[in-house]
């Protein structure tokens, strides 16, 4: 079998050119505790790496074999300030982004789907939902630094920033991942306004991150309905790719999230159909999805493509 740190795969910016409508995977944190592998926070989805790093590549694997075009690392909580609030040695955390590259690309392997893209996950610095919390511009944009250079050194080919709930801190993020020479998207969240969680325009943060140059702009980690809202606002900010993940479920204080078993992959596809119809060009899974959503996305992207529709002939 090919070895695929030497195989070219190609870039989400070629693809997207191509015009290829493309599945990113499903959670991971929520699936991790799913299986039954503790998600305690502060490190959450962490604690896979460092208990049960075979669950985490099997979780990838899964996602692979269903369908996705796209692995997300298991890096949303591996930055030096998480693995310190846990009362962990800093220096860990060179070893564990290492080990969540390599296992992403492992299930790729396993899964025998080189053309695959492995991104690395990079998380707001505190708390997605809390955008108070979040460290002013040049101190995020120096721990950002150090986290997508860490991912960079070990094979991500692309950078997901996601979860974002300042426009500030999305910037500082992106601008760090583009400092790697790496393609990047950037990912906000929003309240059901459409608004960023820090009562920002979604219009207004478009205007900031795209000078910057990420190859798409997301919404994530918000309920189904509430990812329409905001595709809808982005079609009219911007012509840059665009794309949505929705969370299913609700955040819960001790192990992170609680998921809503009532949207069942195909009412999530369903949703996601409205998604297509906005214009997105990547659609996946954010809490509480797994890997069977990742299927039913993928029947839903492939009868668009077998009925010769597109983000184009959808006016994006």
């Amino acid at each position: 079998m090919a070895n695929l740190s030497m195989v070219k795969r190609r870039s989400l910016g070629e693809r997207l050119r191509a015009g290829e409508t493309l599945l990113l995977d499903a959670a991971m944190g929520t699936e991790l505790h799913r299986r039954g592998v503790p998600t305690a926070l502060p490190l959450w989805s962490a604690l896979g790496l460092i208990d049960r790093p075979d669950i985490v590549r099997s979780i990838h694997h899964d996602d692979v074999a269903a369908g996705a075009d796209i692995v997300t690392t298991n890096t949303f909580r591996t930055t030096r300030r998480m693995l310190d609030r846990a009362g962990r040695d800093a220096v860990e955390v060179v070893a564990l982004n290492n080990l969540a590259v390599d296992l992403a690309r492992d299930a790729c392997r396993a899964a025998g789907q080189l053309d695959v893209l492995v991104a690395g996950s990079v998380a707001p610095l505190e708390d997605c939902y809390s955008p108070w919390l979040s460290p002013p511009f040049d101190v995020a944009l120096a721990e950002h630094r150090d986290h997508t250079r860490l991912l960079a050194a070990a094979g991500v080919d692309f950078f997901l920033v996601e979860t974002m709930p300042s426009a500030a801190e999305a910037e500082a993020a992106l601008v760090a991942a583009r400092e790697t020479g790496l393609e990047a998207t950037v990912g906000f969240v929003c309240g059901p306004d459409g608004r960023l969680l820090s009562g920002e325009e979604l219009a207004t943060a478009v205007a900031r991150v795209e000078p910057h140059g990420p190859v798409a702009i997301l919404v994530n980690c918000a309920a189904p309905p509430v990812i329409a809202v905001a595709l809808a606002e982005l079609r009219r900010s911007t012509v840059v790719a665009t794309g949505g993940y929705a969370n299913v479920g609700v955040v819960n204080a001790t192990y992170g999230w609680a998921a809503d078993a009532a949207i069942t992959p195909e009412v999530y596809a369903a949703f996601a159909t409205g998604w297509l119809e906005l214009g997105a060009r990547l659609v996946g899974g954010c809490c509480g999805t797994t890997p069977a959503h990742t299927a039913a996305l993928r029947v839903l992207i492939d009868q668009v493509a077998g009925h010769g529709a597109s983000a184009t002939a959808w006016g994006r």
